[in-house]
């Protein structure tokens, strides 16, 4: 059912707006910015803090990895660019 204002399962955006606070800054503008740069560089030691790092085995392995990926695309790419030069020369003269 729908009256001339709303809807019964809507309330008037009037009434919505009517019930919220008015807040002036929020949390922000109680601190300083020296406060909130404090607190942004203890948030980041708390976050390095739950990463679990790798051991010195695992990261010899994926730097191996690493290694080895990129030589052969290097690899890949070198006799592709070999071969479409000579196509390229054997097409133009």
């Amino acid at each position: 059912m729908t009256d001339a204002v709303g809807s019964i399962d809507m309330p008037d955006a009037e009434a919505l707006e009517s019930k919220k606070k008015a807040r002036k800054g929020g949390k922000r503008a109680k601190k300083g910015p020296l406060k909130r740069l404090a607190t942004f560089y203890r948030q980041i030691v708390a976050e390095l803090r739950k990463v679990v790092w790798p051991t010195r085995n695992q990261l010899t392995t994926y730097t191996t990895v690493v290694i080895v990926f990129v030589v052969i695309m290097i690899g890949l790419v070198t006799v592709i660019d070999y071969g479409l030069n000579h196509a390229a020369k054997y097409v133009f003269g």
